[in-house]
Formats: C-alpha cells, sequence, structure tokens
C-alpha cells in the first residue's frame, strides 16, 4: 500500500472512530456498546445526560436485569425500568450516565442455587466463589468509566430487578466502596452479608405475595441492615405478585431518594 493509501485509510479509520465516539456519547439516548476484556465480551447500552460536557463528570447509574431479559441481543435489558431514564424531565432534573448491561443467557448475576419445597422457593447465596464472568465484566466496566473521569466517584447507584436485585446487592458485598445507594426490586440475599454493606442506603420493594422471589429474601436483608442504616426503608405492594415493575418504577420518590446520597 502507497503512502498515500495508508494515510487515506488512517483517516478514514479516524473519522469513523470519532462518529462512533460522538454517536455514543450523544445525550438523552441509549446506544448499544460492548466491552472487551481479554478474550470476553459484555453488551451493554449506555446514556450520557443531555448537553453532554465531557469536561465534567456525571453520577452513574447501574441497572441489573432479570433473568427474563438475559440474552446477546444487546435489546432485552431495556424492556423493564429504562424508561425512567428516557424520561425527558429526569433527564433534566437529574442527569446521569446510565448503564444497562446484558447478562447472557443460562448465567446469573450471581451464584445463586435455588431449591423448590412444596411451599415455597429455597435460595441459597454461596459468595466463596468468584462472581461469574459476567458480573466481573460489569465491574470492570464501571471501573473503566471511573479510570475515564467520567463518573462522580461519590455518587455511584445501583439499581436491580429480580436476578437483578438479587445481583445488586451481592454486589453491595463484593464491591462496598463503590456505590452510594441502591434500589431492589423484587430481590433479597443472606441477610447475615448486610452488616457488610452497612453503610450504603438501600431501597427494597417487593410484592406481598412474590411466588418467584419470596419476599422473606428482601425482608430479612431489609430488617438487619435497618438496625445499622436508618435511611434504609422496605416497602411491601399489598396483594401483588412477583410483577411489580409498574409500581417499582412509579415511586415518585425514587429518583430524589436515590440522589441524595453521596459516598
Amino acid at each position: 500500500m502507497t503512502s498515500k493509501k495508508c494515510i487515506q485509510g488512517f483517516v478514514l479509520i479516524f473519522i469513523l472512530f470519532v462518529g462512533l465516539t460522538g454517536k455514543a456519547q450523544e445525550g438523552g439516548k441509549f446506544h448499544k456498546s460492548v466491552f472487551v476484556e481479554g478474550k470476553d465480551s459484555l453488551n451493554y447500552q449506555i446514556m450520557y445526560p443531555l448537553n453532554y460536557d465531557s469536561s465534567r463528570q456525571y453520577p452513574l447509574i447501574l441497572f441489573l436485569h432479570g433473568a427474563g431479559e438475559r440474552g446477546n441481543d444487546n435489546k432485552r435489558q431495556m424492556h423493564l425500568g429504562s424508561h425512567i431514564f428516557r424520561d425527558k424531565q429526569n433527564q433534566k432534573d437529574y442527569p446521569a450516565i446510565v448503564v444497562f448491561p446484558q447478562c447472557p443467557k443460562d448465567v446469573m448475576w450471581t451464584n445463586r442455587r435455588k431449591f423448590k419445597k412444596p411451599d415455597r422457593m429455597v435460595f441459597e447465596f454461596p459468595v466463596s466463589d468468584p462472581a461469574p464472568r459476567p458480573s466481573q465484566l460489569v465491574n470492570s466496566l464501571v471501573e473503566q468509566l471511573v479510570a475515564d473521569k467520567k463518573v462522580n466517584v461519590d455518587k455511584m447507584y445501583v439499581m436491580g430487578i429480580s436476578m437483578g436485585g438479587i445481583g445488586s446487592l451481592e454486589y453491595l458485598y463484593r464491591w462496598p466502596d463503590k456505590y452510594a445507594a441502591a434500589y431492589i426490586v423484587c430481590g433479597g440475599h443472606n441477610a447475615d452479608l448486610a452488616r457488610y454493606y452497612s453503610h450504603i442506603p438501600i431501597w427494597f420493594v417487593h410484592g406481598e405475595k412474590d411466588p418467584v422471589v419470596p419476599i422473606e429474601y428482601s425482608r430479612s436483608v431489609y430488617e438487619e441492615h435497618y438496625k445499622l442504616n436508618q435511611n434504609t426503608r422496605f416497602k411491601v405492594y399489598p396483594g401483588l405478585d412477583h410483577s411489580i415493575w409498574t409500581p417499582a418504577f412509579k415511586e415518585k420518590e425514587l429518583l430524589p431518594w436515590l440522589f441524595q446520597f453521596s459516598k
């Protein structure tokens, strides 16, 4: 290849890179992306604030989806919860970098084990083994955003539903110095671990009659956690089962409550 063609090729690559980077940082819209670490990759979508200013650092919201949104299409994870961040008024009032990673099929955010008894589901939450690879990649992605100086490290929040609610609580255990507050929708975990992240305010919401993730798994964590952190709260939706997405993301106090906290 001649030097002229080399220069033309470099210019083309540079233009494509700038174009993709500019699109990814277009504020107020989610954009698909892939995070690569070694031989592994993680699909995710990211939204930057309206009128994004690369010289500023913004709060970060990490959203972990549930089991039904797993896959490799980099789309299904947006089905539940993303609408509150697309809301223009919320974007104006609570500018943030919002990240929705997607967990592949046949794996979870945690190593949780499940057993079915005649009257209920019984969960175990082993944490002695390393986190599943998708969660390791999520953590590396968050750390990359921090290293790129895009994120206000004092205002990083994690939210999750169902499998993602369980995952969010485990993230607080595994990385207790990372997040300033959490919102847990029909999740839960081992209450004995709550003392490890007692400094982090958590808002739990759960359906009273949830047959998928029994309410006891979030109630027990809440009860232990509240003894150490009175900013933690728990809301039960009477008569509702596992599908509480609509009331959970209509909570008017959600974003004001979350954003009031800093590390």
